[in-house]
């Protein structure tokens, strides 16, 4: 297998779940800021131009974030990230989807169409208009998350999961371009701090996003 890989939240998720199970794999970076991603031959394995994805030893090609994760938690079960039965697994991807509709989405293209602009909006449909308001749904849901973690260790409860590796690298990320936690969401603040104590944390960080000055 080989992880094509960048800067950016969503590589650095499938990084830190990597490291947290243990599992290296050959990797190739593409240049992200340069654009690689929207041209050949980069498109002719990934149509979609987005990264991260896997290629599979015999040529097939697994693209966005919760897939590659699944393949390799297939084949790596343990330690389980994801769950050890069908509850379990059902869970995390609950919270992981709920994650990824409410705040990452959101928050990634509040980015976009702001502060990303001079680089996204020749790359993608961009909507400037709607920045702020896709920002604000990003810090009312992560408020409404906030009050369903009182008493919870991790977002499953006591499983460090996919959800909480999603969840924090699109908060650390946001907090490098704008969109920084909230402090009076006391819940989310203390999690995040569990979270940034695991090794898996600062280790997934991208060398070209130390150089960009981003968390990703």
């Amino acid at each position: 297998m080989k992880y094509y890989d960048s800067l950016g939240p969503n590589p650095r998720l499938v990084r830190q779940f990597f490291i947290e199970k243990g599992v290296s794999l050959p990797t190739e970076q593409v240049d992200l800021l340069g654009g690689a991603n929207r041209r050949s031959p980069y498109v002719e394995k990934n149509p979609t131009g987005t990264t991260p994805f896997l290629e599979l030893d015999n040529g097939k090609i697994i693209g966005e974030t919760a897939p590659i994760c699944e393949y390799v938690e297939d084949k790596y079960p343990t330690p389980a990230l994801i769950g050890r039965n069908a509850e379990e697994k059902a869970e995390t991807r609950m919270w992981a989807r709920r994650i990824d509709l409410g705040i990452a989405g959101p928050l990634a293209d509040g980015f976009r169409f702001a502060e990303g602009l001079p680089m996204f909006q020749d790359r993608v449909h961009c909507i400037p208009a709607a920045a702020n308001d896709l920002k604000a749904i990003a810090r009312e849901k992560l408020a409404w998350l906030d009050g369903l973690m009182a008493g919870k260790q991790w977002i499953c409860g006591d499983r460090f999961t996919l959800a909480d590796i999603v969840l924090y690298c699109f908060l650390d990320f946001g907090s490098s371009v704008g969109q920084p936690v909230e402090k009076n969401l006391k819940n989310i603040d203390a999690w995040f701090e569990r979270v940034a104590k695991r090794p898996s944390a600062e280790a997934s960080i991208s060398p070209a996003a130390v150089e960009a000055n981003l968390r990703g």
